[in-house]
């Protein structure tokens, strides 16, 4: 007779309460930012979390750089649009909720289709050719109107029918229901999919693809299941995305589009799951909010890109982690000062940056509408030489003070983290 016993697995509280955090976040979100403007943003964060997700299914679990991860996105939007119109135009019921459905398995196809050529190879060679992949599906979108809908691209109607318990999809608050309900679903569907065999295994193709060949795996067919199923989240996203706005053109499987969700993954951090969360939101950020004040705005996206790649290498997640692991060990405390400190020079210094940009751009791409500029609630006569000797001042007193608190900060921060070294030893040698 077998032995047999009964284990008693305790609920990962912490776990239940962070989703159930997550699910409140999305539900509450709308009633606390409900201006037009606020709506459509939220909707688009969205979106760009479920792309920048499946995106980081390939790079940071698999270590797979694409270049041309729109494709699948793209061509989601692009089948989701036509099958929308079908159902517009009564050949077929099909509801309007699952319509992001039809994205990700059109996505899905075209990972199988496309993937299985690409991941044959890894590393540089697989960006290059998932370059010219997206460089390829972009030419076809121009080539190819009766599809694609040539440089105009092509629109539907989301209002289907009647509605559903008052649910028509017109109103932007129901969009973004629509999408929050997607995105939940597709973020705990991915953090699902890392805890799979198939998900442990894509970890080691990245860390360490020939022992993982050496142990009997085929780690090219690893690479292709990936992509099919990170192909799949983005093509739900595509097709959100062609809900949300309800045009879809060439724009969306261009290199820009994939360009933009590499950055959002890197600004995040790859390494851990929550970082092209964190990535995506901030670059909408930059590139929806940010866009409606300044002309400016993908300069401020590149410094801040070059800023991370210098002093933060592993994204934002990797800071919020860093200065956890210090919460933690208790000495936090005595990384307040330096951090106001560097907080007043970073500040100080932004603003000055911020004023000789807007000035710059002023004076270079908007003279014709006078030399006035208005920065922070306050005009600037662009032509004069009160506004640049107050953006001079910035930026010197900005140097003067952030410099000197930067040192003091990078000394106090590492003594602290040798200090947790020490005590981290001692503990494994107990």
């Amino acid at each position: 007779m077998p032995n047999s016993t009964l284990k008693f697995k305790p609920i990962n509280v912490g776990r239940w309460f962070i989703w159930g955090m997550t699910a409140l976040l999305f539900l509450a979100t709308p009633l606390i930012f409900n201006q037009g403007f606020s709506i459509t943003l939220l909707s688009q964060m969205g979106t760009s979390i479920i792309f920048a997700l499946s995106f980081n299914m390939l790079l940071g679990q698999t270590g797979m750089l694409s270049f041309g991860h729109a494709v699948y996105s793209g061509l989601g939007a692009f089948f989701t649009m036509h099958a929308l119109n079908a159902v517009s135009a009564g050949k077929f019921w099909f509801p309007v909720t699952f319509l992001p459905l039809i994205g990700g398995l059109a996505g899905a196809f075209f990972g199988i289709l496309f993937g299985y050529v690409t991941t044959k190879k890894s590393g540089t060679p697989f960006a290059m050719i998932t370059l010219g992949i997206g460089e390829m599906v972009f030419a076809s979108s121009l080539m190819f109107p009766g599809f694609f809908g040539g440089e105009g691209g092509i629109t539907g109607n989301r209002v289907v029918g009647e509605p559903f318990l008052g649910i028509s999809y017109g109103p932007a608050i129901q969009v973004y229901y629509l999408i929050a309900g997607w995105c939940f679903f597709c973020i705990v569907a991915m953090y699902a999919f890392t805890h799979t065999p198939l998900g442990r295994m894509a970890n080691a193709v990245r860390d360490n693809p020939e022992r993982v060949e050496f142990i009997g795996y085929n780690t090219q067919r690893v690479r292709w299941y990936v992509l099919i199923i990170s192909s799949f989240f983005a093509g739900i996203a595509g097709g959100l995305t062609a809900l949300n706005f309800e045009i879809v053109s060439a724009e969306n499987v261009s290199a820009i589009r994939s360009g933009g969700v590499l950055l959002a993954t890197f600004i995040g951090g790859a390494l851990f799951f929550f970082g092209p969360i964190i990535g995506a939101i901030v670059f909408v950020f930059f590139s929806v909010a940010l866009s409606e004040f300044t002309k400016a705005w993908q300069l401020y996206l590149g410094i801040f890109f070059v800023l991370m790649v210098l002093y933060a290498p592993g994204g934002i997640s990797s800071l919020i982690l860093m200065n956890l692991r210090v919460i933690r060990f208790a000495k936090f405390k005595r990384l307040l000062d330096p951090y106001l400190g560097v907080f007043i020079g970073a500040l100080l210094l932004s603003l000055g940056i911020m004023m000789v940009i807007e000035m710059t751009y002023h004076l270079t791409l908007d003279a014709s509408n006078g030399t006035v500029r208005k920065i922070f609630g306050f005009s600037f006569d662009t032509a004069g030489s009160t506004a640049w000797i107050i953006a001079t001042s910035l930026l010197t007193a900005g140097l003067l003070v952030f410099e000197p608190m930067r040192r003091r900060f990078m000394q106090v921060w590492n003594t602290i983290q040798e200090e947790i070294e020490v005590e981290q030893t001692k503990k494994l040698m107990v």
